[in-house]
């Protein structure tokens, strides 16, 4: 990998993979050092990569479980960062991300085939257009360790580092007592051969509350500018076992990306599922994600692609000037003095999900790609709903999946009109208990069920891209838990029902297992570790 290399999400390459946790733990996107002989356990981690150009901006939001004493990250950057490159944000940017990009399940229920058709102004609907540092010093000169810039950004105190070789920088942090694990050596070799510098942010335990254990970090956020956009992936797979899963959001101006070194394939979607998938949407979107890829082996999976101020159905709040702001629009667009308004950019969210393991060969790498749509209550070729992807002018497609509840009442006209779908009728939405579940977008994905959903079971109509009949046998391989350790709750903690955000990582279930790497949002990032049945 040369200097040409752009490490969109490099931070990623290096992950919590190289850190032995005791429990189930989320990798983070760069890896943890602490500054004391116990481990760390991250928790999760979220990514948000943007891009223009030939910038990125690479936003990042971690929790980790440790001891209180000093800790640090290190990530491999392709310049010498400034302090003016970094700077630290506010959470919730993170969430609203994730659930942006989410696959969602919504509710229907067909209205009066009798009733008048009711006549709407048609408008036209927003579209994305198609395609001071520290004085450097010499730091232990003898092992080729160089301090190139060190300056403090919140509770971070940062340094940042370029080495003539991967053992004297391995043991340069180790002599700053910095325990990071056996093996991580031949991981740093590539970087540092490569000319990459080492972005080392230290915490200062003073100024960070601790919760029940848990660090309450403030996310941190770097930019650079680097010709190739890519995601080093397989150095987190030098400890790990099993197979990772990894989402990628990306935002860009008018520009959908996708990956340009493996194939590419679109969710399923605009599918109709049972009733009783209401209470099993993560295990059906799992089984659904799952089958995906049994049935197009190594390819990346499209899950959504759309203008990320406005979505239908949306599952929460669109993302607005001050979340572009937030997540690098000031440094992206050059908008530092006016960060309300962004004239003439439509920011496109592409959320991307993979799954790899020891047998990959390449990192990935992005392209841009042409507008696509999908995944809408519209008719497609022939007057049906569209199903699947199609080329489009503008970016509109999603993971879209619908309970729907065929009209029961009278019908009392000489030409009823069937199929007009909307909210429920008054008398079920005034009955007593009645909860409809709006827009429910399918989040914590690692922790669902992954045998509790067989998809020939739960749609009502066949998905011939994934080979799946309804109501017939379902063929599929019985698909692997997630590894999380008996007793756990969703976040790896003994006895504990909290639920753990979904973002970059994996997770790991045994006393000495070492964690690989998995980038967000997902948020966000969705992450999990998989072991095969035989």
């Amino acid at each position: 990998m040369g200097r040409g290399t752009s490490w969109a999400a490099i931070a990623a390459a290096l992950s919590a993979g190289l850190v032995a946790a005791p429990r189930a733990a989320r990798a983070f996107c760069g890896f943890y050092v602490a500054g004391s002989n116990q481990q760390l356990v991250n928790d999760a981690t979220q990514v948000v990569l943007m891009r223009k150009g030939t910038r990125t901006v690479l936003a990042m939001q971690n929790h980790y479980k440790g001891p209180p004493e000093a800790f640090a990250m290190v990530v491999p950057v392709p310049v010498v960062l400034k302090e003016q490159d970094v700077k630290t944000l506010t959470k919730d940017v993170f969430e609203h991300v994730e659930q942006m990009g989410a696959p969602r399940l919504v509710e229907y229920w067909e209205q009066d085939p009798c009733a008048p058709p009711v006549e709407y102004e048609t408008m036209a609907v927003p579209t994305s257009a198609a395609a001071g540092a520290g004085r450097p010093e010499l730091a232990k000169a003898d092992l080729g360790v160089k301090i190139e810039a060190q300056f403090v950004v919140g509770e971070y105190q940062i340094v940042i580092l370029s080495a003539k070789d991967s053992t004297g920088l391995d043991t340069w942090l180790r002599q700053e007592k910095y325990n990071i694990p056996e093996g991580a050596e031949p991981l740093l070799r590539p970087y540092v051969e490569s000319g990459m510098k080492f972005f080392v942010a230290k915490v200062d335990p003073k100024k960070v509350q601790f919760v029940d254990g848990r660090a309450e970090l403030s996310p941190i956020r770097f930019h650079y500018d680097a010709d190739e956009f890519s995601l080093p992936i397989r150095l987190g797979l030098a400890n790990s076992s099993g197979t990772q899963d990894l989402i990628v959001n990306i935002l860009a101006p008018n520009q959908r990306y996708e990956v340009a070194n493996y194939n590419n394939v679109t969710i399923p979607t605009n599918i109709d599922v049972k009733p009783d998938m209401k209470d099993k949407f993560g295990s059906f979107y799992a089984a659904l994600f799952d089958r995906t890829l049994e049935t197009h082996k190594g390819a990346v999976v499209t899950e959504y692609a759309w203008q990320a101020t406005t979505c239908d159905p949306c599952p929460g709040p669109t993302l607005g000037p001050e979340e572009f702001q937030t997540l690098g629009g000031d440094v992206l667009l050059g908008t530092r003095e006016q960060p309300q308004r962004y004239p003439d950019t439509d920011f496109v969210l592409t959320r991307l999900h993979a799954r790899y393991g020891k047998d990959i060969q390449n990192d990935l790498v992005f392209k841009q790609a042409s507008p696509i749509a999908g995944g809408r209550e519209v008719p497609g070729p022939g007057g049906k709903l569209e199903e699947g992807a199609h080329p489009d002018g503008y970016n509109n497609f999603q993971g879209r999946y619908a309970i729907r509840h065929p009209w029961t009442g009278p019908i009392r006209c000489e030409s009823p009109r069937r199929g007009i779908w909307g909210g429920p009728p008054m008398e079920i939405a005034r009955a007593p208990g009645f909860q409809p579940i709006g827009t429910k977008p399918a989040l914590d994905l690692a922790f669902a069920p992954r045998d509790a959903v067989k998809l020939a079971s739960a749609v009502t109509r066949d998905v011939p891209e994934i080979e799946v009949k309804a109501g017939g046998a379902d063929t599929s391989p019985p698909p692997a838990p997630p590894q999380v350790p008996a007793g756990s709750g969703s976040d790896g903690q003994t006895a504990t029902k909290e639920k753990r955000k979904s973002g970059c990582g994996c997770q790991s279930t045994a006393p000495g297992d070492v964690v690989g790497v998995g980038a967000v949002l997902g948020l966000g990032v969705l992450a999990r570790r998989r072991r095969r049945r035989g």
